[in-house]
């Protein structure tokens, strides 16, 4: 039951991340522009290419916040890597060691334990 959460979970994410994909890309996009428009702003020497870097920068910043889809792209990939990692996630329990298949040496030694 454990897995078909997991399918289930990964299969809307999945969906979810690829209908966003266009807002995520444009997301990347606008926040490239804002790094570097505020480097050039931090760069720039006269006050009109400080003004122009400081007015290219708000636009971008505006953009970017306004990418509510790319979000929510966002939080689909976290989903992603969620299932992805509870998918390859071994079970193991470090308090049983399997030593061979005879399950009666196994109580034996619990019990040994169970018993000091």
């Amino acid at each position: 039951m454990k897995k078909f959460g997991l399918v289930v979970l990964g299969i809307i994410a999945g969906i979810t991340l690829v209908a966003n994909l266009g807002p995520m890309i444009a997301l990347a996009i606008s926040g490239v522009i804002a790094f570097f428009s505020f480097h050039y702003w931090r760069k720039s020497q006269s006050t009109f290419a400080k003004v122009f870097w400081m007015i290219v920068l708000v636009c971008s910043l505006i953009s970017s916040v306004s990418n509510i889809p790319a979000f929510i792209g966002i939080i689909a990939l976290i989903g992603m890597y969620y299932v992805w990692r509870k998918w390859n996630e071994r079970d193991k329990n470090p308090d049983i060691i399997t030593e061979s298949d005879d399950p009666f040496k196994n109580f034996e030694r619990q019990w040994d334990e169970l018993t000091k």
